[in-house]
């Protein structure tokens, strides 16, 4: 099939590799089933026998297979899967139509709802289709509603079939006379409406009706709520289809494309729709069937790319009603817009949902990420969210609200959090303290931010802060962090905000610090400081890309702390300066450690004498314990390793566990090579690779 499984994968059996592999194939088509006589047998399936070996299914593109897997005759399949399958991935996701939509839908309800997938990734959408993208996250955290004109599902017994007829999707997020909702569900319905009433505004008058592109939905939402002339007045279709009279006070441009347009608004919708009383002022959706909108010159009109109806309410504050994009800007802040009639997904049925959900480079839009924080202030099933470069911005803030809201739910069971990003309008450490105030039950808090900046979000004033009950010079309270990796922007980071952190994690287990730097020695002193006195059971430590060429001492420091089982420096120009000195302090600090079990130390430029230098560790008079020693890409050549292998043999050392040498000079000169990794993998298991030492053209002339 001409398949490799990644390096990264480990395959415990290759035999359901290859089914699971050979399943996604047939599927697919690009495996031609006809051209195999056995595999044409009409008593015999591929997709079904190979279907209780899948354990993971990826879709990719415009959803390939998902009408496959629903249709009839592959009835039996979508059953095994639904208990063999836990892990769903999109890939590469492209536009799709309403059919393979609805497939999707049905695809999803049979093997989340009523299945055993417990993990939904999507992978590298640079445009993620918004109502594509919101079935999804809907459908994952168990929500579900048959589409329009789709069969009950035999599964759900009879309390499907006896449920009214279904509505559209967007009967899902509002519906009339409801209770006031929180701000984040009326965001989410506010900004929909905009962008309905925008798209409305924006359709030519020459043409009675204009299918709705994404990219006109995005251009609605990049120019929604800009005017503040204009007040919350549905726009004209409603008030002709409703035969109601538009409000005198309505501003011009309103009635002059009211005027315009009622010609053609007459024909979509009849006029035997109820008018809603004052003060509310709703849009209507337009009653009569489907066949009566018609597009001029073609036949009936497929169904809307984004099949949504809002109905939005409003209520008058201060004598004077708020626009729709104010609305919206106030229930983001965190205010109180007074906007009635915005309900949550009440509507739907409510089934099992999944416990790990991950968002790879898929943009966020606003209304993307109010609907994730809706949907996530109630997921109480969500073991694990990741988050990995999806443009946030000021969306953060919104997320840090909704992991707040869900941390108050009852049975909560969010423990791991994975976040990644390319800007963020808060500093690393202050996002940091926010999320733990936030989760004080997590267990693992993996944050990484490449450019702290509010410029990925030009519509965002300059001078706008975070939400003052995000941002405090409060303690922190005590909370359940076990692991903790931090990846940081450049520049210098304040110590005592990361030590606040620290104090408030004594049960942390792992802690690990990418790219950090700190103005002085001296705070990387007071962060290992820190360490000693209130992170007792802390056992792997790690540090990577930093600069501890001036920090000797404290790296000293570090190799004596009889707590730590396993400590990583990589890259961290650790024998910068002084090495002839430092080496043999290094080695003298290992030797008396009785509990350190690992040394990771790539990328270091040890070379030959500092690999020697390390040998004596291993010697008789050392108490050391260490089995495993990471030296990959420190410069080794062929002729130390061999002598580092010999001092082994000579001190008499039984079996160490693992030693590493990625991308070494060992191609300089292969039979010595060979002959020390031969001597070696008497004492220890060798991890070695066939790498070309000319590529490290520039590294060997920085250290001759």
């Amino acid at each position: 099939m001409k398949t490799r499984p990644s390096s990264l994968e480990s395959v415990t059996c290759w035999r359901a590799k290859f089914m699971e592999a050979f399943f996604s194939h047939v599927l697919r088509g690009t495996i031609d089933v006809s051209s195999d006589k056995r595999l044409c047998d009409q008593r015999f399936s591929p997709l079904l026998h190979s279907s209780r070996h899948v354990r993971q299914l990826t879709i990719c593109n415009m959803l390939q297979g998902a009408t496959e897997l629903v249709a009839e005759p592959n009835r039996r399949v979508l059953e095994t899967l639904a208990s063999s399958l836990h892990t769903l991935k999109f890939r590469h996701l492209l536009f799709s139509d309403v059919a393979a939509q609805q497939s999707l839908r049905q695809l999803l309800h049979q093997l989340i709802h009523h299945g055993a997938v417990s993990q939904v990734s999507l992978y590298s959408w640079p445009v993620p289709e918004s109502a594509l993208f919101i079935l999804i996250l809907t459908m994952s955290a168990g929500f579900w509603q048959p589409g329009p004109g789709s069969l009950p599902c035999r599964l759900c017994g009879e309390a499907s079939r006896g449920r009214a007829p279904s509505r559209d999707e967007g009967s899902l997020l509002l519906g009339s006379r409801r209770p006031r909702r929180d701000a984040a569900e009326r965001c989410a319905a506010a900004l929909m409406a905009t962008r309905r009433k925008s798209e409305v505004k924006q359709m030519p008058r020459a043409v009675p009706t204009t299918r709705v592109t994404r990219r006109s939905t995005q251009e609605s939402l990049a120019i929604g709520g800009t005017d503040s002339k204009r007040e919350l007045y549905p726009p004209a279709t409603s008030y002709e289809a409703s035969g109601t009279k538009q409000p005198s006070s309505a501003p011009a441009a309103t009635s002059s494309a009211s005027s315009s347009s009622s010609s053609t608004s007459s024909k979509r919708a009849p006029a035997s729709s109820a008018s809603q009383p004052k003060p509310l002022k709703r849009f209507k959706r337009a009653a009569g069937k489907k066949g009566a909108r018609t597009r001029q010159g073609s036949g009936a009109e497929s169904e809307d790319l984004y099949d949504f109806v809002f109905i939005v309410a409003g209520e008058k504050e201060d004598g004077e009603e708020m626009e729709i994009g104010e609305v919206a800007c106030g229930a983001l802040d965190g205010s109180d817009p007074s906007c009635l009639g915005l309900p949550a997904l009440e509507a739907s049925q409510r089934f099992r949902s999944i416990s790990t959900l991950e968002l790879f480079t898929v943009p966020l839009s606003t209304e993307a990420a109010v609907t994730l924080c809706h949907l996530l202030s109630s997921w109480v099933s969500l073991e694990s969210l990741t988050l990995s470069y999806n443009g946030l911005g000021s969306n953060i803030f919104r997320l840090l609200d909704s992991l707040r809201a869900l941390s108050g739910q009852a049975g909560c069971r969010l423990r791991a959090l994975h976040l990644s990003d390319l800007f963020s309008p808060l500093p690393i450490l202050e996002l940091t303290r926010a999320i733990v105030r936030a989760l004080p039950l997590l267990r693992v808090l993996s944050i990484r931010v490449d450019h702290p900046s509010q410029r990925d979000n030009p519509a965002v004033p300059e001078n706008a802060g975070p939400p003052s009950h995000i941002i405090g010079d409060e303690e922190i309270p005590e909370n359940c962090l076990e692991q903790l990796e931090m990846g940081f922007p450049r520049g210098a980071q304040p110590a005592p905000l990361l030590c606040s952190v620290l104090k408030a994690s004594g049960s942390l287990q792992q802690l690990s610090l990418d790219s950090a730097t700190f103005a002085s020695p001296q705070d990387f002193g007071l962060v290992l400081q820190t360490l000693k006195e209130y992170n007792l059971s802390l056992k792997r430590l790690s540090f990577h890309d930093m600069n501890l060429a001036d920090c000797q001492s404290e790296v000293l420091f570090l190799l004596q702390n009889l707590t730590l089982q396993e400590i990583t420096f990589s890259f961290c120009r650790l024998f910068e300066k002084r090495p002839a000195q430092f080496l043999p302090e290094m080695v003298a600090a290992m030797k008396g450690n009785s509990t350190l079990k690992g040394l990771r130390l790539p990328g270091n430029r040890l070379g030959n004498a500092g690999l020697l230098a390390l040998a004596d560790v291993f010697s008789e008079d050392s108490s050391s314990s260490l089995c495993q020693l990471d030296i990959s890409s420190n410069c080794i050549k062929p002729d130390g390793l061999l002598e580092f292998a010999k001092r082994l043999e000579r001190w008499g050392r039984g079996a160490f566990g693992h030693l590493r040498l990625f991308q070494n000079w060992l191609d300089q000169d292969a039979v010595t090579a060979r002959e020390a990794i031969r001597r070696l993998r008497a004492t220890c298991h060798v991890v070695s690779d066939s790498w070309d030492s000319s590529q490290a053209f520039a590294d060997y002339v920085s250290t001759m």
